[in-house]
């Protein structure tokens, strides 16, 4: 073999290895944006079925954290006795119920706004137990009394998991 054969058998195999390698290429990209057609319209399919219950899971998360805003808490749970443990165990109880309530909820939330929920009902319930353990306070009266004032210096834990629940349902839009 010599070497116009050599040559001529590179100058035959060059344009046909270029164009194979090109229609692999652009076939290639063309299967792989008709994948992510396809994906996006699944994901466009299932945005509309799925959007509503997110909505509602960050409804009920909202009115969840107002329902346990200490404020709230104070103002709604009146005491069934003057004994301040007897009633930071009550409100504490109440807390926990509804947290449990609307536990299935996280399903449609992200992780991030789960903890912080659930930080907030922790935070709360800290709070409730901070003021219970305060010596000035000798009655369940003087706990509600403690707890709204404490929450006239600083923002319930409540304030904070809200914003956070506002901010990610308007990155839905």
């Amino acid at each position: 073999m010599d070497s116009t054969t050599i040559v001529e058998i590179i100058a035959y195999s060059l344009p046909s290895l270029i164009t194979g390698s090109v229609a692999y290429f652009l076939f290639n990209s063309h299967f792989k944006d008709q994948q992510n057609t396809r994906r996006w319209l699944l994901q466009k399919d299932n945005q509309s079925a799925t959007l509503p219950l997110r909505l509602q899971a960050y409804e009920r998360l909202t009115l969840l954290m107002e329902r346990i805003n200490p404020s709230q808490l104070m103002v709604r749970i009146n005491p069934i006795s003057d004994d301040k443990t007897e009633y930071q165990n009550f409100v504490i109880a109440q807390i926990e119920q509804e947290f449990e309530h609307n536990l299935a909820q996280q399903v449609y939330i992200s992780d991030e706004c789960w903890s912080i929920i659930v930080t907030a009902k922790n935070a709360t319930i800290q709070m409730i137990r901070l003021a219970a353990r305060n010596e000035k306070v000798k009655s369940a009266d003087g706990l509600r009394e403690l707890v709204i004032a404490d929450l006239l210096e600083k923002p319930s834990p409540s304030s904070a998991a809200l914003a956070f629940i506002k901010n990610e349902v308007g990155q839905l839009w």
